[in-house]
């Protein structure tokens, strides 16, 4: 995810809230002014104003838009790793201002209702998702929605049980929920185990009309992925990739 270069329309949002939402993972609610608009699926800057600390990777940080167009916050949702940037935003004080830049991006669910869209993502690549799913179901969207969603323990999912819930709003969805690590979970899990294949994607795909496959998530799992799909004969214009890289 790039840093915006270009003059995209920028503003000022206090901080309103911020939850723990999985081990290490942390979601930020910002004010959201009645003129921001957005696709769901596309991204943000962020930048700290005159931070406390700071590191050679800048006070700016893109971040997937993880909140529906038609709530009223502008959330995002980050890992807690050991940087000046993200100890600072897990420390700032509530109504503290950012600037936000945006939105940017071309992640988005595809406009021909008739084709399945397959997300094969991991990790804190879930956040557009949460975007893009609130608002089919909102919206009532008829596209069939299969989510792959990969973690090493439910403890590590972010947004697993809103995800879970989900599925009850909107009959077109369905999560498939996979964790690889569920020796080292304290919480049980009846879902299924193991890295996400070309087997339990046909386990689960069958009769998806001409999917669009959308993969987001840590670089080696984005390249896994779109290799597994290219190699059972997916064809690259019905791939879409996003890489979280450093998140």
């Amino acid at each position: 995810m790039s840093i915006a270069v270009a003059n995209w329309p920028k503003f000022l949002a206090k901080v309103k809230a911020r939850q723990e939402i999985a081990e290490h993972t942390m979601a930020f609610r910002f004010e959201k002014p009645d003129t921001f608009k957005f696709t769901p699926g596309q991204f943000i800057d962020i930048t700290l104003l005159n931070p406390p600390e700071t590191d050679p990777e800048g006070n700016t940080r893109g971040f997937s838009i993880a909140s529906a167009p038609y709530e009223d916050f502008i959330m995002v949702a980050t890992r807690l790793r050991d940087t000046a940037f993200k100890r600072v935003l897990k420390n700032l004080p509530l109504d503290t201002q950012v600037r936000i830049e945006g939105p940017f991006g071309n992640l988005r669910l595809h406009n021909d209702k008739s084709r399945a869209a397959v997300v094969i993502t991991g990790g804190i690549g879930i956040t557009p998702f949460r975007s893009i799913l609130l608002n089919a179901a909102q919206e009532k969207l008829p596209h069939r929605i299969l989510l792959f969603y990969s973690n090493r323990r439910p403890e590590d999912a972010a947004f697993l049980k809103e995800l879970q819930e989900l599925e009850r709003k909107n009959p077109n969805y369905k999560l498939i929920a996979c964790m690889t690590g569920m020796e080292k979970s304290q919480q049980p899990w009846l879902g299924e185990r193991g890295l996400i294949n070309h087997a339990l994607l046909e386990k689960y795909s069958q009769g998806a009309s001409s999917p669009v496959y959308y993969i987001t998530g840590p670089p080696a799992m984005t390249k896994a992925m779109h290799i597994m799909l290219t190699d059972s004969g997916v064809d690259d214009d019905n791939i879409r990739i996003e890489e979280f890289a450093g998140y």
